[in-house]
């Protein structure tokens, strides 16, 4: 899962992507709304945790903008303030959730999961693709009854491969769901996760393949 964390108070964003990259999220981080917006605008994100007193743009006026541009990833607000007025007006600017500071780590956590089970696209525990499943609670790869555990970009990328089975998807657009558009890592990385990949795929005996096609991208196949 992805989230793009919006938040100008620089030690609670540090903070932030310390929590959620710890429980396997991959996280891009913001300081001020002009970012969060480019960032929301130009780049797949699963959720959006955003504060709503920030410089430049507030929280409020990201989201509004991004839901006038049809973004509809889920979104949760963060603020000191505890006013009812601004609770509603943040819930219809589009926000699913409201978590008023401070708040505890297991809280935010909880509260974020909840709100990407209810996406429109509700995500089950258990993705499969034949007799391969894949679980997103426990990042683990199953195939009759054996397991393997997967790392959190290995569990994205073949979340993404599974997800589109027999789709091609290029190494570009792999990265920039991984790591966002303005990375610098290279395309060796992707190479390197894949391979670690297809080796635990092949310590389960699954008949599931990841395959490359030269000037294309990387496609999941089930082999017969």
């Amino acid at each position: 899962m992805r989230l793009l964390i919006a938040e100008d108070d620089p030690k609670l964003l540090k903070s932030l992507i310390h929590i959620f990259e710890r429980n396997k999220f991959s996280v891009d981080g913001v300081s001020n709304g002009k970012d969060a917006l480019l960032y929301g605008q130009s780049t797949e994100y699963d959720g959006l945790v955003l504060d709503i007193m920030m410089p430049g743009l507030d929280g409020i006026q990201v989201l509004q903008t991004l839901r006038k541009e049809g973004v509809t990833t889920p979104a949760l607000f963060l603020t000191a303030r505890t006013e009812v007025s601004q609770r509603v007006e943040g819930l219809d600017a589009g926000a699913d959730d409201y978590l008023p500071k401070p708040f505890s780590s297991a809280e935010l956590l909880a509260r974020v999961r909840a709100m990407l089970r209810r996406k429109d696209t509700y995500l089950p525990d258990l993705l499969t693709l034949g007799p391969v499943a894949l679980n997103r609670s426990t990042y683990q790869l199953c195939y009759e009854r054996q397991f393997q555990a997967l790392s959190g970009k290995e569990f994205q990328i073949l979340e993404m491969l599974m997800q589109t089975p027999g789709s091609i998807l290029s190494t570009e657009r792999l990265i920039t769901h991984l790591w966002g558009w303005d990375t610098t890592v290279d395309t060796s990385v992707v190479w390197v996760h894949i391979s670690n990949l297809r080796k635990k795929i092949n310590a389960l005996g699954a008949p599931v393949e990841i395959r490359f096609l030269r000037n294309a991208g990387y496609t999941l196949e089930v082999r017969t």
